[in-house]
């Protein structure tokens, strides 16, 4: 498989982890590592922060895969294809249909902001 495939295939499969979060047939230890590999991805906050040259990028290259690999591997494969059906329904090339769901990163995003600047001028 190629690169460019496997980067298509981890954009489809990361909503699919999201949506298997909420199964109820996903195991307990698959739900609590994918809320880990969704909260990483979604974290403004990285291991090693992305300003530090090739490194700073590497460990999303390398930790989210192996996050949601892992995930994927718990889960029995008729709940995964079930996830993955209803995030095709819900996502279209790597982004939401409804704008209303990146609300979320959005909050988060402004959270963080919130707190930074609260820690500035304190």
């Amino acid at each position: 498989m190629k690169l460019k495939e496997k980067i298509n295939q981890m954009n489809r499969n990361i909503p699919a982890v999201f949506i298997a979060m909420k199964h109820k047939k996903t195991p307990l230890a698959a739900k609590i590592l994918a809320a880990i590999a969704v909260g990483y991805a979604l974290s403004p906050v990285d291991l090693i922060p992305d300003f530090i040259p090739v490194l700073g990028l590497l460990d999303d290259l390398l930790i989210l895969p192996l996050l949601i690999t892992a995930v994927i591997k718990l889960i029995p494969n008729d709940v995964f294809e079930e996830c993955r059906r209803e995030a095709s329904n819900l996502w279209e090339n790597g982004k939401p249909k409804k704008w209303y769901f990146a609300l979320p990163i959005v909050f988060i995003w402004l959270l963080v902001a919130f707190l930074v600047a609260k820690a500035i001028w304190s």
